[in-house]
């Protein structure tokens, strides 16, 4: 269970805290989405606009050290403002399989929940990657919501060459 500090921070008993991003993040992050071995890199540059412009509806995993171990990246969308667009998440393989992603998720939902409201959550994932397909059936059970599933961008539309399908997993509604 995640227990609030005072800095506005999330902390468990492994030490990690969870909290927004700062633009000091940005070579971090960046770092663990090219380690990730899944994720579509953006530039480093796009890490660091991305942790000052979209800071509120993103969220970083610090260890004990205050180092970033993961992250996830969203963002509301402009046209539907109840809805969240989490647009990647990554943790370090050091930190794989003890649960961190999703209380990354919960963290950030719940945040952006209090701040903003919050009915629904979307993402992409493209067919076979396992870990953000369970990653994200759990989050909408654990929240009581329905998963619908399309695909957004078939592969064909991606202009840079071979790319999978992005299928969107619109989740909700939510009880937060």
């Amino acid at each position: 269970m995640l227990n609030a500090v005072s800095s506005g921070a999330c902390a468990d008993s492994d030490g990690i805290s969870i909290e927004r991003p700062v633009v000091a993040d940005g070579a971090a992050l960046w770092g663990l989405a090219k380690d990730s071995g899944t994720l579509d890199v953006n530039s480093s540059y796009s890490y660091l606009l991305w942790c000052r412009d979209f800071a509120a509806t993103s969220a970083v995993a610090r260890d004990a050290d205050g180092q970033p171990v993961g992250f996830v990246t969203g963002y509301v969308r402009p046209d539907r403002p109840g809805t969240l667009l989490v647009w990647q998440v990554a943790v370090d393989a050091g930190h794989r399989g003890r649960g961190l992603a999703a209380r990354l998720l919960d963290a950030l939902t719940a945040r952006v929940a209090a701040e903003q409201g919050l009915t629904t959550v979307e993402t992409t994932i493209t067919p076979g990657n396992t870990a953000s397909e369970r990653l994200f059936t759990s989050y909408a059970a654990r929240h009581g919501a329905q998963v619908e599933r399309e695909v957004l961008f078939p592969g064909e539309r991606f202009p840079d060459g071979q790319h999978d399908p992005e299928v969107l997993h619109r989740i909700g509604p939510l009880s937060l």
